[in-house]
Order: C-alpha cells, then structure tokens, then sequence
C-alpha cells in the first residue's frame, strides 16, 4: 500500500471513528456498515461471489447455461457474435489496443480510469449546457484531449480551450472504445432478466407493472460481482448522468435522454447491432434510465448481504440468504420475542458498545500491520506516533464509557417487573442464549427467583 494513501487512510480513521467532541461522547461510533462486505469480498472472493449470486439466483430465473456464463464457466453467447475473440484475432486486438494508447482501447484500468475522471469532474460544473451529451463536439479539439489523456498528462479544463460538448462526446468515446461494455458481456442476460421483473396480484398472478424493489436489490447484487474498477466507473458515471438528468430543465436531457445514448456503451454488447438486439432494445434502453434515476440506491450492499458478511468474521453462525434470515424472524413465538426483549433491556448497551469497540479495533489492527512492514523513515515514526495517541484515546474512551456487563444487567434486572422476572427464568431460549452475563452461584439465583 504506498505510503500517501496509507497515512491519508489512517488519518481519516482518526478522524472519522474516534470521535473527540465531548458533546459527542454518548453518541455510538460511527462505522461503515459495508466494512465487513469489503473486506469479505478482498480476502475470500469465492466465499463472497457465491454468496452473492445465490441470492441473485433467488430473484431471477438463470437457466444453467445463462448461470455459468455469469460465472464465466463457460464460453459466452451474444447476439451478434459479440464475445471474446480467440486465437490470432485475440493477439491483433490485443496489439491495436496498445497501439491506441493507455486510455483509450485499452482494458479498464484505477490509472485509466483517474485520468477519465478529469472528464468527469469538469462535467459535473457544466451540467446546464443544452444538449449535453447529445450534440457533438468539434473533432480536432477532441483529438488534442484524447492525445493528451492518452499521455497521461493532467488538463486544464477550465481554461476555456474545450467546450463542454467536446468533453462530453469524448467521455462517450472512451467507453465505446473499452474492450466489452462497461457492464461486462457476463452480465448481459441477467440485466434482460432484471428487467422483466414484474409485480403479482392478489391472485398470484404475473402483472404488467415493474417491481422496481425487486429490481434495485437485484442490481445492488449484480453491481457486488463486478470487477473493481468497472464498478468504480459506473458509479462515477451513473452520479453524474443523475445529476445531469436533474437539471433537465436546462439542458433538455431526461434520463431516458442519457439512456439513449448510454446504453450501447453500458449494456449493449459489443459489436451487435439494433437488429441483433431486436425486441432486447426497448428492455435495455429503459433498464439504463432505470439505473440513472435510481442510481443513488444501487452501490449499497443489502441488509441481509452485510449481515452475512458480518456474522462471518465475527464467528456466529451465517445465513445463506434473505430467506434463511426471514424464516429465523418468523418462527419465533409470541412468548419468545417477550423474552428476548428482556434480554436485550440487559445488555443491549453493553453488547452494542463491546461490538461497535470490536469493529473498530479490527479495522485499526490491519492498518497498524501495515505501518509496521514499512520501511524506516520519517514518515513511518510520524504513523507510529499517530498510532500511540490513537491507542491512548481507545483505551481512555474503553475505560470511560464501557460500564461492567453484569452492573448493567442487575441493574436492569432490578426494574424488571415481577412477570418479566417469571417469564426471564422459566427456562426460555433468550436466558439460554445468554448464561455467559449472568455468573450467579446456583444459591444466588434461586434466592432471585424467589
């Protein structure tokens, strides 16, 4: 990990998990709650996309052979023939990619990616201008901006060079030259099959309405299985096509507008042709307006996804998907539920602020690893010095503010009422659950029964 990044990232842990504001100190630390889908994704990535494409398998109807191509166990079959090449075809579009340059043509990579980005963040302050991404900009401007990125050289946009329609036709440009859609060619039938999820009667039957909940949890998955920097990407360029369809007052481009033009680049295989697509055009046009009106939900993982990935690395037993962890909620009793929010009244505060500590001191463990393995210089004593005062600040916060569990939880037992009390100890799984945080003697507990 180079040094700048590392020290930027252990400064922002500083900053963002310990919180020094004494007006802030009761409040629970704050924590990002896809840490965990991360880190499981980085280190046990078979573990990860299995637990993702079983869930996806739940929401749409993959046959076998559209299954294994998202997989990428088998050969992959387009329309239009579009997939990847093999043999010398394979080794010539391999040389016209070099030959093209570092950007554009080439697969995508962080370092393309960061020079594209400068397109980006210039369009983001030029949303306004009238048919912005629709009206063609001038060809020789365009070849001085694309020779430029190609050189890996930083651009000064803003010095009125380069009209904002040069930029936004060379951002199309640059993704029509990628190797496959931005989507990749794996996910092609399982975006057809997002978008023919639809809404049930009451009856149980199939309606022509979409079931745009269904939808976004779907894309939220399919978005966790892509290669890092295509995701990356997306989600730079589907914020911007949203905030460019907000303004679209001004610049007269909906988001079925920005579909239109997208679509071919996102989606579309390559090389096919409208006729190859046929009746899929409609389905993967409105499916790329769906994404950019949506676009804000659709880079979170799902509840049950980070639970998962939580209850992994903390040792619990893991559910497989949503529906192992709805049956778990609903086979409980009435009687069970009344238990188990006594338990809770106990040492939820402690449990809560134990775990959160937990977390935390998991994530600044890994960065401390890497501080150590630097190599001696300055910057590795200032990081260490950093991490000295982060580990004073833990442990006087710790010692502070974490209260003793069994304090907590006979303090709560003693406002319990007298048919809480019964129903705590007639042997219901919540006490069962929990025998560590009560340590009476076996004289001691009978006497609290009594």
């Amino acid at each position: 990990m180079p040094h700048q990044k590392l020290s930027a990232l252990i400064e922002a842990i500083c900053n963002f998990v310990i919180c020094n504001d004494s007006s802030l100190q009761s409040q629970p630390i704050i924590f990002n709650p896809d840490f965990f889908v991360e880190k499981l994704r980085h280190e046990k990535p078979e573990v990860f996309t299995e637990l993702v494409v079983s869930n996806i398998t739940r929401l749409i109807d993959l046959p076998g052979t559209e299954l294994a191509q998202l997989m990428g166990e088998v050969d992959l079959k387009l329309p239009g023939g579009a997939g990847p090449a093999s043999g010398f075809f394979r080794s010539l579009m391999s040389l016209k990619r070099k030959e093209k340059g570092v950007v554009f043509g080439s697969p995508l990579t962080e370092e393309g990616i960061a020079q594209i980005y400068q397109l980006i963040e210039y369009l983001h302050k030029n949303l306004r201008v009238e048919g912005l991404f629709r009206v063609p900009g001038n060809s020789v401007r365009q070849q001085i901006l694309r020779d430029a990125l190609n050189n890996g050289t930083d651009i000064d946009l803003e010095s009125g060079e380069f009209h904002s329609n040069d930029v936004a036709t060379l951002l199309k440009m640059f993704l029509g030259e990628l190797p496959e859609p931005l989507l990749t060619h794996k996910h092609f039938h399982a975006h057809l099959k997002i978008a023919d999820l639809m809404q049930f009667d009451d009856k149980g039957n199939k309606t022509n309405v979409p079931d745009k909940e269904r939808q976004i949890e779907a894309l939220q998955l399919l978005f966790l299985i892509l290669p890092p920097p295509n995701r990356n990407l997306l989600k730079l360029l589907l914020d911007l096509l949203y905030q460019t369809a907000k303004k679209q007052d001004k610049n007269k481009m909906s988001a079925h507008n920005l579909a239109l033009m997208f679509a071919p680049h996102v989606l579309w295989p390559k090389n096919a042709t409208a006729n190859d697509l046929q009746e899929n055009i409609s389905k993967l046009n409105d499916g790329m307006a769906f994404m950019i009106k949506h676009s804000q939900k659709l880079f979170k993982a799902p509840a049950y996804i980070r639970e998962c990935a939580r209850l992994h690395y903390l040792g619990s037993r893991t559910q497989a998907s949503k529906d192992d962890l709805d049956l778990i909620a609903s086979c409980h009793t009435r009687s069970f539920q009344l238990a188990r929010s006594q338990k809770w009244n106990r040492v939820d505060f402690c449990s809560h602020q134990e775990e959160t500590q937990q977390r935390t001191e998991e994530a600044l463990r890994e960065l401390f690893q890497h501080v150590h393995n630097m190599p001696e210089s300055a910057k590795k004593k200032q990081l260490i010095r950093q991490r000295k005062v982060l580990g004073n600040q833990m442990m006087s916060e710790k010692k502070n503010n974490y209260p003793p569990p069994d304090s907590v939880a006979i303090g709560e037992l003693k406002r319990a009422s007298k048919e809480n009390m019964n129903l705590l100890f007639s042997g219901s799984p919540a006490v069962l659950m929990t025998p560590t945080r009560l340590k009476w003697p076996e004289g001691k507990k009978e006497g609290k029964k009594a």
